[in-house]
């Protein structure tokens, strides 16, 4: 049912990044409070039982429901960021990316070797980006308890990426 309804609010916008792509619109879910609400009661029930220390959203739309799910499981929030956001000592992880390289930071006190990490994203792709958060998380201790995304492009062949790296993935809806 959930996934129907995201499906159903989620918007397709043609050739955005560049032509060729179909663009998965997340935003006009945020401007349904009851289903932002159902979005976390669902990542709630899913996620009962495992033991998770902390959510590390990744930058930016991993923002929007990753905060909201650490509150609702009450837990710290990490936030995964690009390269010079974030104002305090950093350790960074440089991947690459389709054309060129790319690098994503956190706090070195963001949390305590042995900590089991929550990676969440809002939409899963090819999985390089979660897969250079989870390597950093590892490189700084951390273990990654699991994966979770509001949306999953399983034709891009993400969740094969970070299946080795956990099997609790998490996708709301898939395409």
């Amino acid at each position: 049912m959930i996934e129907q309804q995201i499906k159903t609010a989620i918007r397709d916008i043609h050739d955005f990044p560049k032509p060729g792509i179909i663009f998965k619109d997340i935003t006009p879910i945020l401007k349904d409070p009851a289903l932002c609400e159902k979005i976390n009661d669902a990542f709630v029930e899913k996620l009962r039982g495992m033991h998770i220390d902390a959510v590390a959203g990744v930058e930016s739309r991993g923002f929007l429901f990753g905060l909201a799910l650490a509150n609702r499981l009450g837990l710290p929030f990490i936030p995964v960021r690009k390269a010079g956001k974030l104002p305090h000592t950093v350790n960074q992880k440089v991947y690459d990316l389709e054309y060129g390289t790319a690098a994503i930071e956190i706090h070195t006190d963001a949390f305590n070797p042995g900590d089991r990490i929550l990676i969440h994203d809002d939409l899963l792709a090819t999985g390089g980006t979660v897969t250079a958060a989870s390597e950093l998380i590892q490189e700084m201790g951390g273990t990654v308890a699991g994966f979770s995304f509001i949306v999953g492009l399983s034709f891009l062949n993400g969740l094969q990426k970070i299946a080795p790296i956990s099997d609790n993935i998490t996708v709301l809806a898939n395409y």
